[in-house]
């Protein structure tokens, strides 16, 4: 994956975002998001990858919620921004039956703005949400939130 126009349309490094570190294939977007930079979190197969041992590993929106509830993440009904709290954004796209499949993960930054690592690449600041809507990430489809520690 490369971050560009091309990949990633409304992604516009002149407004959209900033590049907060150098490429790295210790972590990945679930991790960082959940705040771990040591561990690449992914349900795969054969224990490849993080991933809490209570929590079946299937690449399905409902493990992932488990998965963020063993750190203290509770759904919720929306992105803005709310003081006292840290809130993740999963985003998915369609797969057969109409269920949604996780791709990606962001977390929101106390200003409001947004946090990913983008796959094996850099980790960025993003402006809004929408900025990494595309074939790949597809659209933020939940939302979660933990008091802040």
């Amino acid at each position: 994956m490369r971050i560009g126009p091309e990949e990633f349309p409304h992604l516009d490094p002149a407004s959209t975002y900033t590049k907060t570190s150098e490429p790295t294939t210790d972590y990945n977007c679930i991790g960082w998001a959940v705040g771990d930079s040591e561990n690449w979190w992914w349900p795969g197969p054969f224990n490849l990858g993080y991933w809490p041992t209570t929590v079946k590993r299937e690449e399905k929106l409902e493990a992932f919620a488990q998965a963020f509830s063993t750190l203290g993440y509770e759904r919720c009904t929306d992105s803005k921004l709310e003081p006292g709290f840290e809130k993740i954004a999963l985003y998915g796209e369609p797969s057969p039956l109409g269920r949604w499949k996780p791709k990606h993960a962001a977390r929101q930054l106390p200003n409001g703005e947004w946090t990913s690592k983008m796959g094996s690449f850099e980790d960025i600041t993003h402006t809004t949400l929408e900025a990494l809507y595309d074939a790949s990430y597809g659209i933020a489809v939940h939302y979660f939130k933990r008091p802040k520690s």
